[in-house]
């Protein structure tokens, strides 16, 4: 791969001679055909949008977000050249930027990603995007099909008068959060991991009372948690497993079907109100952090860190943002467990991510065939197949070192520090991925590795084997992973009434959790909230989610 980018250079230099006194051909001037190799001649631009450049300092001489060895392999391989028109810098002036192309400010690119469901609606509205449906029937590969259909609520906040304006960028099932602990402080005081609310609460406890770090200070306590925002973060520091040990799959922030398949407000479940008392419980007794509600996921996530708390859940990827605990306390051993059950029993279950953004297209775009020929391409760095069997460029994400493919950049011959990231130079934020949970699995049943992500996996479990469990876990537990069911645009009611209700329900659980207002306060929120725009706002739900079903 390495002389394949070394020659890239050199046939683009040629193609633009031949090319150079006419212009490429481009989404919205013209059809660009395939030859007898299967390249598009001439070449064929398409002109994309990124949120942000995450390559930005780690381009090589010459190089920038539109002239780098990613790009240019893609011209090189396909005929087809991506060209980035539209650069936000943050979220925020991504959207400013989009919302500018909507009013011909800017020029709309041929394909895009988009990150809110009310963007979404405007670009649908503006008549400025396409239907799709038949693109995708037609040209989209029978392997990209079969993801696609496994993940059929993605399609929903595109879909409008029967009509799919869109895909999400790379739909995949993110892996689940663990229970982290603190083990060395359950060997110490001889405990073992919670599996019940009771039992969590009594680790929780012991880690408070019983000095598991042995300084004889007061100074640690059972549980962190995040509590700025509504108590379901998602990622870390969640006590959402929490909520759903007496709520099921009804947790706060969640729209689930009830048992007559209408969709309800997981904050507003009778069983969320048993949780709050007993964390109230909790937060007067010292166990567990008692600034949470001021407190966002990463910081709360850091008071494991520093070493004061013994217990707090997220991804597995998490287990490696703490490890400075080690560094705090030597003799500290951090492993992951399931979390745990209901009380009768049931798992308790969590949000799950499915896909971050959707893809949408200009309506004078005439070129799908080349998009999904480029963008069944970059799948097989996630299939293993193709030009991708370990990576996208050797040398960049991946090496190979003898007779070993080697991932972390340290390790590459020469060692590269802040290497270049095409998984980050293409249409999409990061490289696809198919499944982040099975690679480990396939590993810990001693399988031979052989696809790139069952060798990352395999080199996670001898670099960080609790991380590399943490995902085994996570994927034998993938099961409870519920969606949001609601994932269209903010209905009417929503727009005027989300907002006040948001922070209603954020003040009445934490003035519940802190003491501040007795539990029997939920039984009061409830009734406002239905009041004050929460029925009319379930009625509109349930309209749209009968419209896209």
């Amino acid at each position: 791969m390495k002389k394949m980018v070394k020659a890239i250079s050199l046939a683009l230099m040629a193609a633009a001679v031949l090319t150079g006194c006419g212009k490429d051909s481009t989404g919205t001037e013209a059809v660009s055909t395939k030859n007898a190799e299967g390249r598009y001649d001439p070449v064929l631009t398409i002109r994309i949008a990124k949120q942000l450049d995450e390559n930005t300092g780690r381009y090589g001489e010459g190089e920038d977000i539109n002239k780098n060895s990613m790009v240019d392999l893609a011209a090189e391989k396909l005929g087809i050249k991506m060209e980035t028109i539209l650069l936000g810098g943050d979220a925020g002036n991504y959207d400013t930027k989009l919302r500018l192309a909507l009013t011909g400010s800017e020029e709309l690119p041929d394909v895009f990603p988009v990150y809110g469901t009310q963007m979404i609606a405007d670009m649908i509205e503006s008549g400025k995007v396409k239907a799709i449906d038949e693109d995708i029937e037609k040209y989209m590969p029978d392997r990209l099909k079969e993801i696609y259909d496994k993940y059929p609520q993605t399609f929903y906040p595109v879909i409008k008068d029967g009509k799919t304006y869109g895909i999400a960028c790379t739909p995949f099932l993110t892996e689940g959060q663990v229970m982290i602990i603190r083990q060395d402080w359950l060997d110490k005081l001889g405990l073992k991991a919670p599996a019940t609310m009771d039992e969590f609460e009594e680790v929780i406890r012991a880690f408070t009372e019983q000095d598991p770090d042995g300084n004889g200070k007061k100074d640690t306590y059972g549980f962190t948690y995040a509590g700025d925002s509504i108590y379901n973060t998602g990622w870390v520091a969640d006590p959402v497993i929490l909520f759903s040990a007496n709520a099921g799959k009804h947790f706060p922030g969640s729209w689930q079907e009830d048992e007559n398949g209408q969709l309800v407000y997981g904050s507003i479940h009778e069983g969320n109100k048993k949780t709050l008392e007993r964390m109230a419980q909790w937060h007067a007794n010292g166990w567990m952090f008692q600034e949470a509600a001021a407190t966002g996921a990463w910081d709360a996530m850091m008071q494991f860190t520093e070493g004061k708390a013994g217990i707090f859940i997220g991804r597995p990827w998490a287990i490696g943002s703490v490890r400075d605990v080690e560094t705090v306390c030597p003799e500290a051993v951090i492993k992951a467990y399931p979390n745990i059950l209901q009380d009768n029993g049931e798992p308790s279950y969590q949000s799950a991510q499915i896909n971050d953004g959707w893809l949408m297209f200009n309506k004078d775009f005439n070129n799908m065939e080349a998009f999904f020929t480029y963008y069944d391409w970059i799948y097989d760095a996630a299939f293993g197949t193709g030009d991708f069997k370990y990576g996208y460029l050797e040398g960049y994400d991946y090496d190979i070192v003898g007779d070993t493919v080697v991932y972390d950049s340290q390790l590459f011959d020469p060692p590269v520090t802040d290497p270049f990231m095409p998984g980050k130079s293409t249409v999409l934020k990061n490289t696809p991925s198919i499944d982040t949970m099975q690679p480990y699995m396939d590993v810990s049943t001693g399988m031979t590795p052989e696809t790139s992500a069952q060798i990352k996996a395999a080199a996670d479990f001898k670099a960080s084997p609790d991380m590399a469990e943490g995902y085994v876990v996570a994927g034998e537990h993938k099961d409870e992973l519920f969606p949001n069911l609601f994932n269209g645009e903010p209905t009417a009611t929503m727009k005027k009434k989300w907002e006040q209700l948001q922070t209603m329900e954020k003040q009445i659980y934490t003035n519940i959790i802190y003491g501040k207002e007795p539990v029997d306060a939920f039984d009061k929120f409830v009734e406002e909230w239905k009041n004050q725009g929460g029925d009319q706002i379930t009625q509109e739900v349930n309209e749209w989610y009968q419209s896209v079903k």
